[in-house]
């Protein structure tokens, strides 16, 4: 069964996105706009949930500069994030919102609210839980019944203390469902080390465990080892086997044999692209995915070639995990639904709007007429539009 898959976005006073809502995001989603934009920012939302109940909201604040570098420039009252989403099909729509304001220079969640409705969005909202400086209500699931309660702090999620009892199980839901979340950091020069060995489920953000994942798909699953490699081989069609060993110290080598020669190579001498392809086989192959995966520009040092290959090995992969993906590659867009592809400007008043391409008779014509989605956005088919009728970001916060 497929985790949930959020359904709609909306953001308040965050840096660029001081009032943004998305609708109708797919299992497959991807964000694309000109630098600046807003998209490493709207990314930069889904890491700042994931942190906060992983590591705590002083964590996600302290990281960012607090207050003064996240909200948006002459902006008033806290921040929040919205996300709606369903935990399977045709259920229930749960709607999670999350305020965050400071006091005395330390964080507070000023107000946490779970709630859903009927599976067909009918009748008033229900509440599960209604939390203001770490005090509420939460409902008993089980009896409908409301009770009051008081949490550590008013930095504290009421969700991650809630969360842990069978009592709450949509509550529990959500704290797994957002602390299971990917949020991808890949780096090649992180890529290239060689960790202490030792099987590892899920890779790092950073890839620096990429052997020793590729150690546990070949002990555990190793027919998703062969697909990884089975994806690669056809993105790099020179490339024999990918492998490794261990040191006398104890750390994993990997090794990388292209078919022309007798002798692989250290994957400290292999291409850049290789290795960076090679991690996102990887994770998108995981046997157990994340929930939620983010990737943010994967076409740095991918031939552009490739990257429409890339571009279907996420799809296929969201048939278990929601995708996101931010991009500058025309090559990849191209590769993308109408309905996939959300686009991200900023208009004269230099506040982020949204457009769907989809939603452009004249770029649905083109498409119609057999135009390729990346090739009309390079040519600026996509951001032709009247100005929004009220400003969505602050004009003075970079992405």
């Amino acid at each position: 069964m497929r985790p949930p898959v959020i359904e709609a976005i909306k953001i308040e006073n965050y840096r660029v996105l001081q009032d943004v809502e998305i609708k109708k995001l797919k299992p497959f989603t991807v964000l694309i706009g000109p630098n600046g934009s807003g998209k490493s920012t709207l990314f930069d939302v889904f890491a700042f949930l994931e942190t906060s109940f992983t590591l705590g909201i002083r964590n996600a604040w302290d990281r960012r500069g607090g207050l003064s570098q996240l909200r948006s420039r002459g902006a008033e009252g806290p921040i929040a994030i919205q996300i709606s989403y369903r935990e399977k099909p045709r259920a229930k729509l749960l709607t999670y919102r999350l305020e965050i304001d400071e006091e005395r220079g330390r964080p507070v969640v000023s107000r946490e609210l779970l709630r859903w409705t009927t599976a067909a969005g009918q009748g008033r909202p229900q509440h599960i839980l209604d939390f203001r400086h770490g005090s509420g209500d939460v409902v008993d699931e089980e009896t409908g019944v409301a009770s009051r309660e008081d949490l550590d702090g008013p930095d504290k999620l009421a969700v991650n203390a809630l969360g842990q009892f069978k009592s709450h199980p949509r509550v529990a839901a959500l704290r797994r469902f957002i602390s299971g979340w990917y949020l991808s950091y890949l780096s090649v020069a992180e890529e290239r080390k060689s960790p202490t060995a030792g099987p590892q489920e899920r890779l790092s953000q950073s890839g620096d465990n990429i052997s020793n994942v590729l150690q546990y798909l070949k002990e555990n699953y190793p027919e998703r080892l062969q697909s990884v490699i089975e994806a690669l081989q056809e993105a790099v069609p020179t490339l024999e086997r990918v492998d490794y060993s261990t040191s006398p110290d104890g750390r994993l080598v990997l090794f990388i044999k292209d078919s022309p020669f007798a002798d692989s190579v250290l994957a400290s001498n292999a291409s850049d692209g290789t290795l960076k392809l090679l991690s996102y086989l990887t994770l998108l192959h995981d046997p157990d995915p994340a929930p939620f995966i983010g990737i943010e520009e994967p076409e740095n040092h991918l031939y552009n070639s490739v990257l429409p290959g890339l571009a279907e090995q996420c799809r296929l992969s969201s048939d278990k995990s929601q995708v996101l993906v931010t991009t500058h590659s025309h090559e990849f867009v191209n590769a993308c639904r109408p309905d996939e592809v959300i686009a991200l400007y900023r208009g004269d008043d230099g506040y982020t709007r949204v457009i769907r391409p989809n939603d452009l008779p004249l770029v649905t014509d083109m498409l119609d007429s057999g135009a390729q989605l990346g090739t009309l956005w390079q040519e600026n088919y996509i951001d032709d539009l009247p100005e929004p009728k009220t400003p969505v970001v602050d004009a003075g916060r970079r992405e």
